[in-house]
């Protein structure tokens, strides 16, 4: 039998032993090399050791504060969003206003074209309302109840056509070309609140030539501001002497603007077809002279009164630049889009928001004799109240503090005061005073109702009566909610 002799060389199982082990053949020198390298490399590990450790702390200390915001489309989400810029990031809101000109020139444009579209198809009734009829004037079927636009109107209509050029300019500033479906989101664009435009029904077929209102949206973050940008100088500071293409065009139009929206038989047509565009979000047209000016330069108001469809799921991050939570970092999440993008958005993050501090959710209760642009056999209150029920009841949500802001309760009481019965489209209202405060005393409570009952675990209820385009009132109630939020997140954190 043969005897293998037995090797003395240690044996090393470790690959990565092997591979560190100093060569066999190793001079004094390399090997001082060697050691000074890992000497070195070490020094380095343990820096970026202190400076994680370092991180984690001030991570811990900072004070993060996450808010959601949720409500159907033109709720009035994005404005509040708006709204907390300009309360706690003046200096940065300030900055941006410039670039929220190209949305208020799109906004102004968008509320002339569905004008003009209402006058496509005119009825005698609509001109002559108090004119004797030899049929049925309801009969859309009747040859003599079509009657020609007025030679005013016609004139107008020609001479506001580059309007049409402006759009497009503004179309091409605010969506990047690989976004054709940012002008093909169905119809109903910035201006249809009211369920009613552009739906012509069996009675208003839009013609052929008709611009369809088919709404522009952006997607979240700030790339649609760096477009319209088009300079590396501060905005603040540099806008205001900036006179682009579409400013000037607006300019020379004005005063056909202004003759074509105080136009008697206009409003006539207008108020017939029940569109309401003083109800609507980035409406302008009282202030034409002002806003179409070659000097324009937006104010807070015009920034909160824009509007710009947003899409998706979008966080905002800033810093407080004022108040005693100066520093604190805020991330408000805003959930936006139409009806189905919301629930489908809501309903697949939702497992991602149970660490948030609050949900502020905007009901619209101006909105309780309006429809769905997206789908006229559902109201807009009716939504509303479902949307949140669903939020209510959410069990992932169960320790979330929710705050509600009814909001637009400005333009509730003014249709109110203009005779709508509230009770003939809510019916439970029974037969209380048709008055603002009455009405709103009512959601809330009927909204308090829904809270209490499907809420998974007993919480507070936070409800306030909103119109987030005015700053004076909303600057008060958001400063409430803030203070509310970090009272709690204190309170969660054991600080307080």
């Amino acid at each position: 039998m043969t005897i293998m002799p037995v090797s003395r060389e240690p044996v090393d199982r470790d690959p990565l032993s092997a591979a560190l082990r100093p060569p066999i053949d190793e001079t004094e020198e390399e090997k001082a090399h060697r050691l000074a390298d890992e000497e070195a490399a070490k020094r380095v590990s343990l820096a970026i050791d202190e400076a994680i450790k370092l991180e984690d702390k001030q991570r811990k200390k900072r004070k993060l504060v996450r808010l959601l915001l949720l409500g159907q489309s033109e709720s009035g989400k994005s404005t509040t969003l708006r709204q907390f810029q300009r309360l706690y990031t003046p200096n940065a809101f300030r900055e941006e206003r410039i670039l929220w000109r190209a949305v208020i020139q799109l906004n102004i444009v968008r509320s002339i074209h569905i004008i003009l579209d209402a006058l496509n198809d005119i009825r005698r009734r609509d001109v002559y309302p108090s004119s004797t009829y030899t049929s049925d004037p309801d009969s859309d079927s009747e040859s003599e109840n079509h009657v020609s636009l007025p030679y005013h109107l016609e004139e107008l209509r020609r001479r506001l056509y580059p309007l049409r050029h402006v759009e497009s300019l503004l179309i091409a500033k605010l969506v990047p070309p690989n976004e054709h479906e940012a002008t093909t989101l169905g119809v109903g664009g910035s201006n249809s609140v009211n369920g009613n435009v552009p739906y012509y029904g069996n009675a208003y077929p839009p013609p052929s030539h008709a611009f369809h209102h088919q709404e522009v949206f952006v997607r979240p973050g700030a790339a649609w501001k760096l477009r319209t940008s088009g300079r590396p100088q501060s905005a603040g500071t540099t806008g205001q002497e900036t006179i682009d293409e579409s400013q000037t065009v607006l300019h020379h139009c004005c005063p056909d603007m202004i003759a074509l929206w105080q136009d008697h038989v206009v409003r006539q047509i207008l108020r017939r077809r029940k569109i309401r565009l003083e109800e609507s979000p980035g409406f302008y047209l009282n202030d034409l002279n002002r806003v179409t000016s070659l000097a324009y330069f937006p104010s807070d108001d015009d920034v909160l009164r824009a509007r710009l469809k947003t899409v998706g799921v979008s966080e905002y991050s800033f810093h407080m630049e004022a108040g005693p939570e100066t520093g604190t970092e805020w991330r408000i999440i805003d959930v936006g889009g139409s009806r189905s993008q919301v629930r489908t958005s809501f309903s697949t993050w939702v497992p991602f928001f149970d660490d948030v501090n609050a949900i502020i959710f905007l009901a619209p209760i101006s909105a309780f004799d309006q429809t769905l642009v997206e789908d006229r056999s559902i109201n807009r209150l009716e939504d509303s109240v479902l949307l949140w029920k669903e939020v209510c009841s959410n069990k992932l949500l169960a320790k979330v503090d929710l705050v509600l802001f009814l909001n637009k309760c400005d333009i509730l009481a003014s249709k109110l005061k203009s005779g709508i019965r509230l009770a003939k489209y809510v019916r439970s209202f029974g037969d209380r005073p048709n008055e603002p405060e009455v009405a709103e005393k009512y959601f809330k409570s009927k909204f308090s109702a829904i809270h209490r009952e499907h809420s998974p675990i007993p919480r507070k209820f936070y409800g306030f009566c909103t119109s987030v385009t005015d700053t004076t009132t909303t600057g008060g109630i958001i400063a409430s909610v803030k203070d509310m939020v970090v009272r709690e997140h204190l309170r969660a954190s054991k600080l307080l």
